[in-house]
């Protein structure tokens, strides 16, 4: 039975992924199965922390990017994010990416007290985008006025208390053109969520705000009508519903892990 009700959380989940994550967003991941399948190999290899669905959404999102700005990465690690991105970047405009990570502690764990940059520059050689890619070691703050050129896609993925993540979306927002994507990660708890709350769901500078798995965005805009901040209101009560259905389905893991042990 427990079986049973954690594969139904599982679809429940993939159905809700697909239903909040915007129509043309859906549209260019079933349209580049192919090409994500390589990109899925391709990162991968990288390790790091981001699932199939979050991969999918930060390559359709870049893929989406027409040129008018550059996109930037705050907090590469070793690459797996950025190589998301930089392969839906080449499968559309070739749009430039900043991928800013200091590369050292303390913004990571003691196990990267040697820091991740050799790691990180070998992942993208061998992912063959070394053209498109361009890193700053240096934190979001200190990167900020090395980035000349508008942009038109920001992914947030820093240090994740809830000061670091407003005050890398306070820095870099001005530098985000008006239908432009600003996305976060990991906004299922903690910092992030209460930043997205604050910053998407309730902005009137944002619409068409949406999520898959943990990765929650939105576009930029002058003032949001009415039906967007409400259409961003329903998007924000499955996105609650999401965080419960994910904490549930964890739980169910647990338990199912463990019940072997303790039997006898």
């Amino acid at each position: 039975m427990r079986i049973t009700q954690t594969l139904s959380w599982d679809n429940i989940r993939t159905k809700i992924d697909r239903l909040c994550c915007q129509k043309e967003i859906v549209a260019v991941i079933d349209g580049h199965k192919k090409e994500l399948k390589l990109a899925k190999e391709a990162a991968d290899d990288a390790g790091g922390f981001l699932s199939d669905i979050e991969g999918s959404l930060l390559y359709a999102l870049a893929q989406q990017c027409t040129g008018r700005g550059v996109i930037v990465e705050i907090g590469s690690y070793t690459g797996k994010s950025t190589i998301y991105l930089g392969k839906g970047s080449k499968a559309g405009k070739n749009v430039k990416i900043y991928a800013i990570d200091p590369h050292r502690e303390p913004f990571q764990s003691k196990d990267d007290a040697t820091g991740t940059y050799a790691k990180f520059t070998k992942n993208i050689e061998n992912a063959q985008l070394g053209g498109i890619v361009n890193p700053i070691v240096k934190t979001s703050i200190e990167a900020v006025d090395h980035v000349s050129e508008p942009c038109e896609l920001i992914f947030i993925d820093g240090c994740h208390k809830y000061k670091y993540v407003k005050k890398d979306f306070d820095t870099w927002f001005p530098k985000v053109i008006d239908g432009g994507i600003i996305a976060f990660h990991d906004t299922l708890s903690g910092g992030p969520k209460k930043a997205v709350k604050e910053l998407l769901y309730r902005s009137k500078m944002f619409r068409k705000v949406g999520f898959g798995g943990s990765i929650t965005f939105g576009e930029k805009t002058k003032e949001s009508s009415t039906f967007d901040r409400l259409k961003n209101r329903y998007v924000f009560l499955m996105h609650s519903f999401y965080a419960f259905i994910i904490a549930r389905n964890d739980e169910l893991r647990r338990l199912l892990k463990v019940k072997p042990h303790n039997a006898r």
